[in-house]
């Protein structure tokens, strides 16, 4: 099977949208690969896992699926047979009972990463210039201000609730570490990775790297697509 038979599902992470995968869709575009970028709701874990698997079933054949920072808890919880092979963009990794709040928190916090808490409605937004200090330093001022005007608040109860086993426990993974994120200490992206076994890549580069390094990223999830490719 051809890498292009592959269908690829870019996953958005906290207070983003698809839209921030947008310079990766159009190099995995031109390799010939089918992409996809649903929506998550980020009200719940649950709510997120559902909305993922429904956008799953609209697919045929073999899945890569890429997530950014929270997403990477999503994409392992996905149980549709079709998905091998998550890619992990800056993303987050618990281990079987594990939340995303313990992983996140185990390493110290870079001194401009930002102070969040839930307001009334138990979202976490944002401050606007954490956008410029932690979220994306190397982004232009251009995008960094389109990611602010986009974000979209995360529920607490997403981050709060164990996961079950994740995916990357039986097979293959793929993670771009980010040597300079200043939102997931990076210590935290090497030690998810070694414990995952996963192929490693390092960058120096910030939280989001699919819009300041968004060629890294596209070759590492055509890599996955190659593997999955030759998989019998």
């Amino acid at each position: 099977m051809p890498a292009n038979h592959v269908n690829v599902v870019l996953v958005h992470g906290a207070w983003t949208d698809g839209s921030s995968w947008s310079k990766v869709i159009g190099p995995l575009k031109a390799a010939g690969m089918k992409v996809v970028a649903p929506p998550l709701p980020l009200t719940s874990l649950a709510d997120d896992i559902a909305a993922l698997g429904q956008a799953l079933e609209r697919l045929d054949g073999p899945v890569v699926q890429a997530g950014h920072a929270y997403a990477g808890v999503v994409i392992a919880e996905t149980r549709d047979p079709k998905v091998a092979s998550p890619v992990y963009s800056a993303g987050l990794a618990p281990e079987e009972g594990e939340t995303v709040a313990d992983i996140f928190y185990r390493s110290q916090p870079h001194p401009k990463a930002p102070e969040t808490k839930p307001d009334p409605h138990g979202l976490v937004w944002l401050p606007e210039e954490a956008f410029a200090d932690a979220f994306a330093p190397k982004a232009s001022p251009g995008e960094q201000a389109i990611l602010a005007a986009v974000q979209r608040p995360l529920s607490v109860a997403c981050i709060s609730v164990p996961v079950g086993r994740p995916a990357w426990n039986d097979g293959p993974s793929w993670v771009l570490i980010a040597e300079q994120d200043r939102m997931i200490n990076p210590e935290t992206h090497c030690f998810q990775a070694e414990r995952m076994g996963a192929h490693m890549r390092t960058r120096p580069v910030d939280h989001t790297p699919m819009v300041t390094v968004p060629v890294d990223v596209a070759d590492i999830i055509l890599d996955a697509a190659r593997d999955v490719a030759v998989t019998p």
